[in-house]
């Protein structure tokens, strides 16, 4: 079954719809003006604050989607999962799941280029709406509520490495 992809503008409203849900496509300016203004508010949880924003969003509009299109399999939902992230223009994903964690890698990501594009590379990851995509992902897969899962991006295409790759683990499970 191939990933539906319904865009639709609701010139009346002004609103564009993607599979009947509110959507704005942002270039990478507005990402990465987001993700930087995390950063500057670290000191109250800025990035967790972002990537729990994603987590939540995206949960419910993968959810709404499994729910009208898919038929439940994991292996069903996860390569929707990819294929989803590629068609709003994240980036490109592979994901392994497992229901106590698993793995991820991105070979483009929207966040990353778009960063290194507008202030070049940095020491640290900086993709925190990729986090919470796969958080997301990894609850939905589970069949769990949002929350239950802990992600680490252990290396970083702004940081120069040739893709980017997530380490997801159970919320209370091995660290």
């Amino acid at each position: 079954m191939e990933t539906q992809f319904i865009q639709r503008f609701d010139r009346r409203r002004n609103f564009q719809y993607v599979n009947d849900e509110p959507s704005v496509m942002h270039c990478h300016h507005y990402a990465t003006l987001f993700t930087r203004l995390a950063l500057q508010m670290r000191s109250l949880g800025g990035p967790e604050l972002l990537a729990r924003a994603m987590e939540e969003n995206f949960y419910l509009v993968l959810k709404k989607y499994y729910i009208r299109y898919v038929t439940g399999s994991v292996e069903e939902k996860i390569r929707v999962a990819e294929d989803y992230f590629a068609l709003v223009g994240m980036g490109s994903l592979s994901i392994t799941f497992a229901p106590s964690g698993g793995k991820a890698e991105m070979r483009h990501s929207h966040v990353d280029e778009g960063w290194i594009e507008k202030w070049g590379r940095t020491d640290y990851p900086v993709n925190f709406m990729g986090n919470g995509y796969l958080a997301a992902v990894f609850a939905l897969a589970a069949g769990r509520l949002v929350g239950g899962y802990r992600v680490e991006e252990t290396e970083s295409i702004v940081t120069g490495a040739p893709l980017s790759r997530f380490v997801i683990t159970e919320k209370g499970g091995p660290a």
